[in-house]
């Protein structure tokens, strides 16, 4: 099929609310292969699971407390967290518009010019693809380090794990997660309850546990929780500030997560967007009062909560407040829901994989392209990304600020992908009509527009805010963690990032067999496409090269 004539048809897909999903997916191209057994309220779990709080935060304390202590935990969350929710808005306005697995790569697509379209296309979904390897690498080797942290705990520090050790556990840890990973998509919807209680009595129980056993001399004033800013990291005062964000960056992302489970979740066009909002929102402000209470009672002698034997800062607060039984009580629960995400994560990612097979573009496409027939999950998929985010963990021999580019990457590849499919749809020339949900509700209907499908201006400011904090924040994370780097002590981001980019665009224009050759965007896989509702052309594509 002419890319034109693809593009004005998907245009026209988008051009109603009324769809059912299964015409809706089949106006963009696709036809219905998952089972739709996600509710709203389950595809919310999900993302929320996800993300987590303080299992998250755990993961990533170590990024904060340097870089400012208590003012970067607390105001560097919360400024973060402003930007982070203009994201999710900016975000929730295309995934209402077209709620399909493929996501990122497809709106920018759907949304770029004919002349960059397709390497746009190829691009984003590379470094999607990306991302997912090395969130499901940073959030098992989190679960592993904080097995480790446990275990350090349990022996009153006589065991100190290897980085061998610790990688053995973290491979352990993938294939679990790809087992869970292929159950019954009903199933992985009916978890996601469980999953968000135990997140939520996770937090309750830190935030009030703390308060209660945390020793008097441990207590710190207001004052010192919302103005003692400490800066430990031999950079500025201001640059070290906005590298505290790498931990809100970290805790409350992944947007597009809800997105690829789109088209396993009934009335997709406007549970994506309830689901990615309402989480980012409640993710936020529960992840701000948990850095309040542990500013609260983490102490004054921050150098001791960095550099305790134990490895993790977070650990190390626990086990001055509630001592050793309190702590691996708590730490036990943190290792679950952490793991939680884990899989869930593996979840969202395979999704990712699958459509970017279905759609031709990996490699061992024809094998990734497939649904289980019993469970309606992409069993091969789930593989493939295991299997990658084992080999990306191999980046732990060569050092721990090795490894610490893994977290930073995937803050980097996703912030790229999302930047551009959303100046993707303000640049690229292209018709974008909103879906149900829309930031018309802004500033009202008279401004609006009376015309249902009109444009909403009034996204081009969310749009700019959104894309202009995640440019900034590509380049801040670029920069090493102290100043004046050795080649021990760079950040490696950079190079997996940039290795990233330029290995796809390295196959997508080698020579004779290289993606430029045979690519052609997003692929229809059904072979009657609907033009307007209740009507039907009949198409044919073939799928597969």
């Amino acid at each position: 099929m002419d890319a034109q004539k693809f593009i004005e048809q998907k245009s026209l897909a988008m051009e109603t609310n009324t769809l059912d999903d299964e015409a809706l997916l089949a106006r963009l191209g696709y036809k219905q292969e998952f089972k739709r057994d996600f509710s709203r309220m389950e595809l919310f779990g999900l993302f929320f699971a996800i993300d987590g709080i303080v299992q998250s935060i755990a993961a990533v304390l170590l990024f904060s407390i340097p870089y400012g202590g208590p003012v970067a935990m607390v105001w560097g969350w919360f400024t973060c967290c402003c930007f982070i929710v203009i994201v999710s808005l900016a975000m929730a306005e295309l995934g209402s518009a077209a709620p399909t697995a493929g996501g990122l790569y497809y709106w920018t697509f759907m949304f770029s010019s004919p002349k960059y379209r397709k390497i746009l296309c190829w691009l984003v979904g590379y470094v999607n693809t990306a991302s997912y390897i090395a969130g499901m690498a940073s959030v098992d080797w989190s679960v592993a380090t904080q097995i480790m942290a446990a275990a350090n705990i349990g022996t009153e520090g006589a065991f100190v794990a290897t980085n061998g050790q610790v990688y053995g556990v973290y491979c352990a840890l993938l294939v679990i997660h790809a087992v869970m990973a292929c159950l019954a998509t009903k199933v992985i919807a009916r978890l996601q309850h469980f999953f968000v209680f135990l997140n939520l009595a996770l937090f309750l129980v830190v935030i009030i546990a703390l308060p209660i056993a945390t020793p008097k001399e441990l207590h710190n004033s207001a004052a010192f929780a919302f103005g003692r800013f400490q800066n430990t990291s031999g950079w500025g005062n201001g640059f070290a500030f906005i590298l505290s964000f790498l931990a809100p960056a970290w805790t409350v992302g992944g947007y597009d997560t809800i997105v690829h489970i789109s088209e396993e979740a009934r009335n997709a066009s406007r549970t994506v967007p309830f689901a990615m909002i309402s989480a980012t929102v409640l993710l936020s402000v529960l992840g701000w009062i948990v850095n309040i209470v542990l500013a609260l009672y983490i102490g004054n002698d921050l150098d001791s909560i960095i550099g305790n034997p134990i490895g993790q800062p977070m650990a190390t607060i626990l086990f001055n407040s509630v001592g050793k039984a309190g702590t691996l009580a708590i730490w036990a629960l943190i290792i679950i829901t952490l793991w939680m995400s884990g899989m869930d994560f593996l979840i969202a990612g395979s999704r990712q994989v699958f459509a970017f097979s279905r759609d031709q573009a990996l490699p061992l496409s024809r094998w990734l392209y497939n649904i289980n027939p019993q469970t309606k999950t992409p069993l091969h998929a789930v593989v493939f990304l295991g299997v990658m985010a084992i080999l990306l963990g191999l980046l732990s021999f060569a050092g721990p600020l090795a490894i610490s580019a893994v977290f930073t990457m995937i803050i980097a590849c996703q912030y790229i992908c999302f930047t551009t499919s959303i100046i993707a749809r303000w640049v690229g020339g292209q018709k974008f009509v909103p879906g149900p949900f829309n930031l018309g509700f802004l500033v009202g209907p008279a401004f609006f527009g009376s015309l249902q499908g009109s444009e909403p201006t009034q996204s081009a400011p969310v749009s700019f805010i959104a894309s202009a904090y995640m440019i900034f924040i590509i380049l801040v994370f670029m920069f090493p963690a102290i100043p004046g780097p050795t080649s021990h002590s760079m950040n490696y981001t950079v190079v997996v990032v940039g290795g990233t980019v330029i290995l796809s665009l390295g196959y997508y224009f080698f020579p004779k067999y290289g993606g430029r050759y045979w690519f052609i965007g997003p692929v229809e896989t059904i072979g009657q496409v609907l033009a307007h509702e209740g009507e039907k052309d009949s198409g044919s594509s073939e799928v597969g090269r």
